[in-house]
């Protein structure tokens, strides 16, 4: 399964540019939240389990989300939680763990039919876009990385899930807020880091999102917000998702403030 494939490499990729990293840099607080790149590997690694109780059965995932609401609802962040629940990794240790841990769910999700279908914390998934929601997961936290570090970060045309993501979650981006879509979703039209042209709702007459494939998985996952990209972004409709998209399931977040999320020049 493709995306099951993408999501590997997608931790392998990240993987790689973490071996590098020294027990200082570990440390290193990036430009999301506050969190350190343990912290972000954390969360990664708890969202793993996640998926892999997911699998394991309803009971199995009911079970692991009631004791993770019960932390958050005691007045733990996100961050905070993930530091309850696996503060003891950190560094190698946790690289290792991390690693293993997605390679058992990406192995369980490859024995999957392609039709089943799982729970999450928000609407349940087909497991394509399962797989595809952990890619991403990997792909924006890894961001944080790239840009604190002043990496330069190539993309790939994997991106082609991320941007189905994204455009999929339209309608539930403004769901998720309470709010009525503006009107039908939007053209979008993005240049893929290969050169070849994606698009979707080609038939729409409610506006449209074109630009790079890098700048739109950047906007939908807030790695940055849409004024810190090429996007050309045309019509009410297409100007309000632009503003608040949001592909990840969970309570609704505002995209970072103009400005704010960059790669560092070092």
């Amino acid at each position: 399964m493709k995306q099951v494939e993408d999501f590997r490499t997608e931790v392998a990729e990240l993987g790689t540019l973490l071996e590098t990293l020294t027990d200082a840099q570990w440390e290193t607080v990036t430009q999301f939240k506050g969190y350190t790149i343990n912290d972000l590997v954390r969360h990664l690694h708890q969202g793993d389990h996640m998926g892999l109780a997911s699998i394991a059965g309803p009971e199995a995932f009911a079970a692991l989300r009631a004791k993770r609401l019960k932390r958050r609802e005691g007045g733990l962040s996100s961050r905070d939680d993930a530091r309850a629940e696996y503060g003891h990794l950190g560094g190698a240790a946790l690289l290792e763990a991390w690693r293993g841990a997605a390679a058992r769910l990406a192995d369980a999700l490859s024995k999957l039919g392609p039709d089943a279908r799982l729970r999450w914390s928000g609407p349940d998934m087909g497991v394509k876009m399962f797989a595809t929601a952990r890619q991403m997961e990997v792909w924006a936290h890894g961001h944080d990385v790239y840009d604190i570090l002043g990496v330069e970060r190539v993309a790939q045309d994997r991106l082609d899930n991320i941007a189905v993501i994204g455009v999929r979650t339209f309608g539930w981006t403004f769901a998720n807020r309470g709010l009525k879509p503006p009107g039908p979703a939007p053209r979008v039209t993005l240049t893929a880091p290969s050169g070849a042209i994606w698009r979707w709702n080609e038939e729409s007459t409610s506006g449209e999102v074109s630009g790079s494939a890098l700048d739109f998985c950047q906007v939908v996952t807030q790695v940055r917000n849409v004024a810190d990209t090429g996007l050309k972004v045309e019509g009410e409709g297409a100007k309000a998702w632009m503003a608040i998209a949001q592909c990840f399931a969970g309570p609704p977040e505002d995209p970072p403030v103009a400005g704010t999320r960059h790669g560092v020049k070092v």
